[in-house]
Order: C-alpha cells, then sequence, then structure tokens
C-alpha cells in the first residue's frame, strides 16, 4: 500500500491560517497584567507536589515581554529570554508554511480547472 499525501481543506487552512494571526493579536491587545494574580492554578507540579517547576510565570513573562515590560518578565520567569524568541520562530515558520500551503492549494486549484477547461475546448 503505497502512502500518499492528504489533499488540504482550504477551510481549515484559512481558520487555521487566521487563528495563528489573530492569537498574538489578542494576547497583545490584552493588558500586559491580564494573567496577573488571577488566583488560577493550572500547573500539574504546584498543584501536586507544591513545587514550582521551571515554567512558572512564563505565561505572564511572556505576556509582559509582548508588551515591552522586560524587567518585570524577568522577575516572573528568567527564561522568558529562550522562550520568547523561540516562539516567535517557530510562530514565523509556521505561518509561513500555512501561507505556502494556502498558495499551493489555490495555484494548483486554478491550473486544474484551467487545464480541464483547456482539454474540453479543443476536444472535437
Amino acid at each position: 500500500m503505497a502512502i500518499t499525501r492528504k489533499r488540504s481543506n482550504p477551510f481549515l487552512l484559512r481558520i487555521l491560517f487566521c487563528g495563528y494571526i489573530l492569537v498574538p493579536l489578542v494576547l497583545w491587545i490584552l493588558p500586559a497584567n491580564f494573567f496577573d494574580d488571577t488566583g488560577l492554578v493550572v500547573c500539574v507540579s504546584r498543584l501536586l507536589l507544591n513545587t514550582e517547576c521551571y515554567a512558572c510565570g512564563l505565561t505572564r513573562a511572556v505576556q509582559h515581554a509582548l508588551h515591552g515590560e522586560f524587567s518585570r518578565a524577568f522577575v516572573y520567569n528568567k527564561l522568558v529570554v529562550v522562550v520568547l524568541p523561540l516562539l516567535i520562530a517557530i510562530w514565523v515558520r509556521d505561518v509561513r508554511k500555512l501561507y505556502r500551503r494556502m498558495r499551493l492549494y489555490n495555484g494548483g486549484e486554478k491550473s486544474n480547472i484551467n487545464s480541464t477547461a483547456v482539454q474540453e475546448f479543443h476536444q472535437p
């Protein structure tokens, strides 16, 4: 059995692309202190072991760094210096990849339609 590549659904690609664009915009529009002192603990290490892990405070640190408050971000978690550039690089890579897939799909769809129309036109 040959492994074939699945065709991407153009509607889902567009939704995913919009999500990739909207999430950083929403985080940027929210105030820098939006995640501060919410009282909600989602860290498994803090819930079960009552100790902080290396990622504790990273969401708040990234949020403050996105708003240019680097000193406050560094206070929440020092790994923001490494994590934020990696997140940005991964985001840029994924957005470019999605955009290319959308363009390839749209280009392939147009060329298939044109070639079919030409074949039908030239048939006797």
